[in-house]
C-alpha cells in the first residue's frame, strides 16, 4: 500500500493526472459526505489529505463566506487542486503533512474534514492529537475511510485475481488501515476527540463508463490500486500477463456501458474535547 513517500512521488502524480477518474469513482461517497457536512457549522475548514481538491472546492461553493484550506503531501495533487480552484477565492491549498500543519495567520479550524485522506498517517494517534490541538474549541471532525477489503471488491477481487498477498500488517498505513471500527474509536479517543460515531455507508465505486468501460477501467487499474503497485515491480512479460488477467476479470464484471463495484466506507464524526 502507498507510503507517504510514494504519495509525494509516483502515487501522487498518478492521482493528480487522473483526478477526474478518481472523483468519479468516489462520487457516490462524496455526495453522502457532503450531505453530512451540510448539517455542521464551520467557517474555517481544514481538508486533510485534500488530493486534487474536489471536497475542498465543493465546500467552498456551498459556503462562500467560509475559508477552506486543503493540505496534502503531494506537490502534484496540490498543483492540480490550485489549478481547479483558481477562480475560487475562499479556498487555498498547501503542500504539507496534516500531522504537522499549523494555522499560522489563519483562524483555527472549526471544521476538519477528509475524503479518504486520513489512513496514511505513520502515527495516527499523534496526527489526530495534533489536529485536536490546533482545532478551535468545540470543533467538529468528519472524514470517510474504507471498511473491510471484503466489502470493497474493486480492490480485494483484483488482489485475488492477480494472486497478490495481503499486507503483512493490516493496520499499516494504507487504504484499509481504518477498516476496524474499534481501532478507529481507540485512535480518536486517545487523541482527545469525543462523541465518536462511525456510520456505515455503501456506494458504487465506478471504474469505467462509456462505449468501452473495460478499457476505461484498465486505465484506472494500470495507475491506481493493487494492480498498479504490483506492475511497478514486474518485468514486461509479467506485466502483460497481469493486464490480460485484469482485462478478462473486468469483462466478466461489465454491465452494459458501466463498470462499477459495490464499495463500503465509514463516515466518521467526532468533536473536540472540552
Amino acid at each position: 500500500m502507498a507510503t507517504t513517500m510514494e504519495w509525494r512521488d509516483e502515487t501522487g502524480k498518478a492521482w493528480a493526472q487522473l483526478y477526474s477518474v478518481t472523483d468519479r469513482a468516489f462520487a457516490g461517497l462524496t455526495q453522502r459526505l457532503l450531505e453530512r457536512l451540510a448539517a455542521l457549522p464551520g467557517d474555517s475548514i481544514l481538508d486533510i489529505g485534500c488530493g486534487a481538491g474536489e471536497l475542498s472546492l465543493a465546500l467552498a461553493r456551498a459556503r462562500p463566506h467560509a475559508q477552506i484550506v486543503g493540505v496534502d503531501v503531494s506537490d502534484d495533487l496540490v498543483d492540480a487542486a490550485r489549478t481547479r480552484g483558481s477562480q475560487r477565492f475562499n479556498a487555498r491549498f498547501e503542500k504539507c503533512d496534516a500531522a504537522r500543519w499549523e494555522p499560522g495567520e489563519s483562524a483555527r479550524p472549526d471544521l476538519l474534514v477528509s475524503r479518504h485522506g486520513v489512513m496514511f498517517f505513520d502515527d495516527p494517534v499523534g496526527a489526530f492529537t495534533h489536529l485536536q490541538d490546533i482545532a478551535a474549541a468545540d470543533a467538529h471532525l468528519t472524514f470517510s475511510c474504507f471498511r473491510s477489503p471484503a466489502g470493497n471488491p474493486w480492490a480485494s477481487e483484483a488482489a485475488r485475481v492477480l494472486d497478490l498477498a495481503p499486507p503483512a500488517d493490516p493496520y499499516a498505513p494504507g487504504p484499509f488501515a481504518f477498516a476496524d471500527e474499534e481501532r478507529v474509536r481507540s485512535i480518536l479517543s486517545k487523541a482527545g476527540w469525543r462523541d465518536i460515531v462511525l456510520e456505515p455507508v455503501d456506494f458504487a465505486f465506478v471504474t469505467g463508463v462509456g462505449d468501452d468501460p473495460v478499457a476505461d477501467s484498465m486505465q484506472f487499474y494500470r495507475h491506481i490500486g493493487p494492480a498498479s503497485r504490483a506492475m511497478k515491480q514486474q518485468d514486461e512479460i509479467s506485466q502483460a500477463v497481469t493486464l490480460a488477467k485484469l482485462e478478462k476479470w473486468l469483462r466478466e464484471r461489465r454491465a452494459a456501458d458501466i463498470l462499477a463495484f459495490p464499495a463500503q466506507a465509514w463516515i466518521v464524526s467526532a468533536r473536540k474535547r472540552g
